[in-house]
């Protein structure tokens, strides 16, 4: 039953898949495909889903639902399907393109967003040209090769945009037409410089550092992947280069991914969905066979059992069976500027291994688990600092150093927070005023008066320390001039699975008030659907707050948060905003609260405390657990009473 809204979306075609066979997901791409047809236009260039609006304009929007739906469509052509209504798309392409006629798509200025949706076009028309090129007329594919080929005189984003261009002179030159090798060898240079190490790209100039999905699966890995086989013939040696890209960022990116299926969410634009798994199809699609432990079965069951999860999050359909802007349910919140309700098909990237034959050895292989026993359960990953962690029942990240290059909207939660969790989404701010519209999941949020809160946006010197042989990221962060504050995230420790440690020195030069939150979690009660209410030993369900900290039990776990010195805080349960949080519309937040006087220097020590309600025997021994604190690491202890 839907927990998110007071009616229940109809269950759709996609969500009875049980994502085991080629032939399941060809039937899944089918039925996100088929809810699209009564959306076309007249002409069939644009289709239209939903109402609301974007930074581009109208037209562009509704050529992003036209066009993103290729990714899906072209790869199932690509295998052998014969899709009925296939031939729609190809009317679009035709008279989107056509100078007369009345829907067509518009000539192409600099930084348009029309750019962004010539990349799946130039994918389909690389791998399904039998169904978009061949039955096209002279005259016809002069207009594809007029529209496609006029991007390369344009101004493009110093970002994975880039790519854009790349793929629309690929599909030309897959077909014969007329496209420009030294535009593509120039884009490709640029992008190349974008290389950091370890398979590891960030999405723009070395001057920021973003390394989120756009790295990996979104953008640039996934279409470097692709690159490597649709270019082999006129980039040999890049093609190879990426191969051996790839190999190296699977073995960081697979940390990224919960042993259920699901992903850690994290940055922007995750209203892509399943195209967070888009890198292992094109895995697949580029015949890369990766380093043991990651096997063509391992491989295979990483991109199925996330289709898996995602075929049981049902509100991501609207009532027609289109896909909505959200994540776990529809969610503008989450949304940036760019996101039309055309937007969420980018998903459809994740169809590509449906270009490859039954034969193929990602398909022939059986499935296999979660290489759990070959993996770390701590790893530091020095590209995206961040650390990746596997205990407590879930996988995780403590993240620092992040940050958009420009204002994307609630950029200080997509990349700023501490941890990032595969059980516990991430929140994002409702509003501007007091705690509840800011909701600051693992986040220390900092105000002068209780109504406007600061967070760390900005990670300064992110960095990695070392101490009793494990990792620690360390950041510094400054919300006002007068304040600074020095971070230390610390992993789990075998000992105490469930706990992770925050540290925090902050000096600060005007009295602030503070909260610090743990992970979100859902924050109603199973029985009746209100909100928690304070436990009792009537109900297992419920919250705690006072000075032992703050604490929530719920269908979706326990999540709480403590101070593991003498310092006073008092555990808080912060009721955030509805539909603040991306997986739960109605969660709640244990917190710990504390003034911080001006001038003298003070430290937080926090632990906070998490066991995901798919943990086997969570609610029998969930209080054992909390109730065992974990110690203060002896270092930390030295660092604080030294003053450092």
């Amino acid at each position: 039953m839907s927990i998110q809204a007071n009616g229940r979306t109809p269950r759709q075609a996609f969500s009875l898949s049980p994502f085991q066979t080629r032939a399941d997901l060809q039937q899944a791409c089918i039925a996100l495909l088929d809810p699209l047809i009564p959306r076309f236009t007249h002409g069939g260039s644009r289709v239209r889903i939903g109402t609301s609006t974007t930074r581009f304009d109208e037209g562009g929007a509704q050529i992003e639902g036209f066009a993103r739906p290729l990714w899906g469509l072209s790869s199932l052509l690509a295998g052998g399907v014969q899709y009925a209504q296939a031939e729609r798309w190809r009317t679009g392409l035709i008279n989107g393109t056509d100078l007369q006629h009345p829907e067509y798509w518009g000539d192409i200025e600099d930084l348009d967003q029309r750019m962004v949706e010539m990349c799946p076009i130039g994918y389909a028309l690389s791998v399904a040209p039998h169904v978009l090129w061949d039955p096209l007329t002279d005259s016809q594919k002069e207009n594809v090769t007029r529209w496609l080929g006029s991007i390369n005189s344009k101004e493009m984003p110093n970002t994975n945009w880039l790519w854009f261009r790349v793929f629309a002179n690929l599909g030309l030159k897959k077909n014969g037409a007329a496209y420009s090798l030294e535009r593509i060898e120039a884009d490709m240079d640029h992008l190349d410089t974008f290389y950091v190490g370890g398979g590891w790209s960030n999405d723009g100039p070395k001057s920021h550092h973003q390394m989120d999905y756009y790295s990996g699966s979104f953008a640039i890995q996934f279409l470097q992947l692709l690159y490597s086989k649709l270019a082999a013939d006129i980039d040999p040696e890049r093609s190879v280069k990426y191969r051996g890209r790839a190999k190296e960022f699977a073995k960081d990116f697979v940390h990224y991914f919960d042993p259920s299926g699901h992903t850690i969410p994290f940055g922007r634009s995750v209203t892509y969905r399943f195209a967070m798994a888009g890198f292992w199809g094109a895995i697949a699609f580029a015949d890369v066979e990766l380093p043991a432990p990651l096997t063509w079965g391992v491989v295979k069951g990483l991109l199925l059992r996330h289709f898996r999860w995602w075929g049981k999050q049902e509100d991501i359909f609207n009532s027609d069976g289109t896909l909505n802007l959200g994540y776990a349910y529809h969610n503008m919140y989450l949304t940036e500027n760019y996101n039309s309700p055309g937007s969420p098909y980018w998903c459809c990237l994740s169809f590509t291994p449906l270009a490859l034959p039954e034969s193929h050895p990602f398909w022939a292989a059986a499935e296999e688990p979660y290489p759990t026993a070959s993996i770390p359960e701590v790893q530091r990953l020095d590209y995206p600092k961040h650390i990746a962690i596997r205990r407590g029942g879930h996988s995780f990240l403590l993240s620092s150093g992040q940050a958009c290059h420009y204002a994307v909207r609630a950029t200080q939660a997509k990349y700023g927070k501490f941890a990032y969790s595969s059980a516990f989404g991430y929140s994002v701010p409702t509003g501007g005023y007091e705690l509840e519209q800011h909701a600051p999941d693992s986040m220390l949020a900092l105000s002068e008066e209780g109504e406007i809160w600061k967070t760390r946006r900005l990670a300064l010197n992110a960095r990695f320390e070392e101490y009793d042989g494990a990792p620690v990221l360390v950041s510094d962060w400054q919300p006002w001039v007068d304040v600074s504050v020095e971070t230390f995230l610390i992993p789990p420790e075998k000992e105490s699975p469930n706990w992770h440690i925050r540290a925090h020195r902050v000096q600060a030069g005007r009295p602030l008030m503070s909260s610090e939150g743990a992970f979100a979690i859902y924050g109603c009660r199973s029985d009746s659907g209100r909100l928690l209410t304070p436990l009792t030993d009537s109900y297992p369900e419920g919250t705690l707050e006072g000075p032992l900290g703050g604490l929530a039990i719920s269908a979706a776990g326990v999540v709480g948060i403590c101070e593991l010195q003498h310092v006073r805080r008092e555990g808080r349960i912060v009721l955030a905003d509805p539909n603040s949080n991306i997986v739960h519309g109605r969660t709640v937040l244990p917190s710990l609260a504390a003034d911080i006087p001006p001038e003298k220097p003070l430290w937080f020590v926090t632990a906070v405390f998490a066991i995901p309600a798919w943990e086997e025997g969570w609610n029998k021994d969930w209080r054992m657990k909390w109730e065992k604190r974990p110690s203060l690491p002896e270092w930390l202890e030295k660092k604080i009473g030294a003053g450092a």
